[in-house]
């Protein structure tokens, strides 16, 4: 008997890409509703955390949370440090496979996600003192730029990053529980 190709949609993608897409809807809804949530309770940190973690093909794992970002960037409009969130939400790839693809609970989602979250706030930051013009170039100017940053991260991307990853990870937690082809190991997103 000939074997079987591997198909390419399973009921496993359809979930995460699923999840995936509903994220970025949110994160439209946020920018085209201010005031609704804090600025920066976006879900895109969590959405690379998760697409490390979970897609088997690394490739996919980078490039679904990348052009997601593209999409909503092309609703939102781009921006001068475009290229250092993209690369931040890389390192979130980076950072949800190195610490969640084999071994997950709820603390190591929510440490992963502070990490991830603080992470983000420190080379957004610094980029910003270093490229902006906005704040003196010295420790001072550097110490004004993360202090003027600190709302954004307490209210914002923080706590967002944080209840993120707990809706994508603890609703595929459950799903998986519920439906026994999504709790196979990781699988190609495409």
């Amino acid at each position: 008997m000939p074997s079987q190709p591997p198909r390419l949609i399973t009921p496993r993608m359809l979930v995460l890409t699923g999840m995936i897409a509903f994220a970025v809807a949110v994160r439209l809804l946020i920018h085209f509703m201010p005031g609704v949530v804090p600025y920066n309770f976006t879900p895109v940190m969590a959405i690379a955390l998760f697409g490390g973690a979970l897609f088997r093909d690394r490739k996919w794992a980078l490039l679904v949370p990348l052009l997601a970002m593209v999409v909503s960037d092309m609703v939102i409009g781009f921006y001068a440090l475009a290229p250092v969130i993209y690369g931040c939400m890389a390192l979130g790839v980076v950072l949800g496979s190195m610490m969640l693809r084999r071994k997950r609970s709820g603390l190591r989602v929510l440490a992963t996600a502070a990490a991830g979250a603080t992470g983000f706030y420190l080379i957004t930051n610094f980029a910003v003192w270093l490229a902006s013009g906005m704040y003196a170039p010295n420790l001072s100017g550097l110490a004004a730029c993360y202090l003027a940053g600190v709302p954004f991260y307490q209210y914002g991307s923080l706590p967002g990053t944080l209840f993120w990853s707990g809706a994508l990870f603890g609703g595929f937690a459950l799903l998986s529980r519920r439906f026994a082809v999504l709790s196979s190991a990781p699988q190609p997103a495409f």
